[in-house]
């Protein structure tokens, strides 16, 4: 058993581990209230857009639209969001194992063709998959630093650039959706091309255009694609929030309980040295 001095100094130091989790959590669920208002105003109108723009490319020609051609996807490029921080639980574990996974499953030939490549956001994942040996072409750790409609829509802009270009045949985005402050649901969404409405769908795809397709295209479907990317760095920013706050919540409660077992060591330990010092005292009170 650990003498007393050492269980005090243990004790001393898991009491400022817990002020310093509980400080952190109040932190997270600060932020986690602004992010949250965010992400749950700016989705109603993401996902209207999103369903207007399946319904556009489902009904129109694909000729001319640079953003939805068809063939073979021979160049990847995969979109890994997440945070620049830790101490948030398994948030950035999640979308790298996810990315991996896509590596070996749906994008295996590519990957051995050497034609999957990283456009990340978020330092953890950037120096992760550099580490590893994969090509990112850019990293935009600092988005979240500043994290609004016109920064985003910069980022969204040079991924349908590449696209467009004909650089890569597929865009993914990989990130947290925000369902609640416990629960980040892993995603994996095809940016580009763009995904047309399914078979058999209810969702009608008859319009009459106007101006004309061509302004529509130009126009309607790039900014719904920013909103589509601006929507998952929301979607991610309130997960990280969440993701952390848990985190620290479930570490001040280990620590709590940690104190207590801690504190009965010491009760016994203490009680232990005070019978072993009675003792001494009797038996040479009677060795006299």
């Amino acid at each position: 058993m650990a003498n007393l001095k050492e269980i005090r100094t243990r004790i001393t130091s898991v009491e400022s581990t817990k002020q310093i989790t509980s400080a952190m959590k109040l932190v997270a669920a600060s932020k986690l209230k602004r992010a949250q208002d965010a992400i749950l105003t700016m989705r109603p109108y993401a996902h209207k857009l999103g369903e207007i723009l399946q319904n556009l490319s489902s009904g129109t020609n694909n000729e001319g639209n640079a953003y939805n051609r068809n063939g073979i996807q021979e160049r990847v490029l995969l979109v890994p969001i997440a945070s620049n921080r830790g101490l948030c639980g398994a948030f950035n574990a999640n979308v790298i194992k996810r990315c991996e996974l896509l590596m070996k499953t749906e994008f295996a030939t590519q990957r051995t063709q050497g034609k999957v490549d990283f456009f990340t956001v978020g330092r953890k994942v950037s120096e992760y998959f550099r580490k590893h040996g994969n090509q990112v072409i850019e990293s935009h750790d600092d988005i979240f630093t500043h994290l609004n409609w016109d920064n985003a829509s910069a980022i969204a802009e040079r991924l349908l650039v590449l696209f467009k270009e004909g650089k890569y045949d597929r865009i993914e985005l990989v990130y947290n959706q925000f369902k609640n402050a416990g629960t980040q649901i892993l995603t994996t969404e095809q940016f580009l091309p763009i995904v047309p409405v399914a078979a058999g769908s209810e969702v009608k795809s008859d319009y009459l255009m106007e101006p004309s397709r061509e302004v529509i295209i130009d126009e309607l479907i790039p900014k719904s694609l920013r909103t589509q990317f601006y929507k998952a760095l929301l979607d991610s920013f309130a997960s990280e929030h969440g993701a952390r706050m848990t985190a620290m919540h479930q570490a001040t409660d280990n620590a709590t309980s940690m104190v207590k077992d801690l504190k009965l060591t010491y009760n016994k330990a203490r009680q232990a040295a005070i019978t072993n010092e009675i003792i001494e005292i009797v038996s040479g009170a009677n060795a006299l």
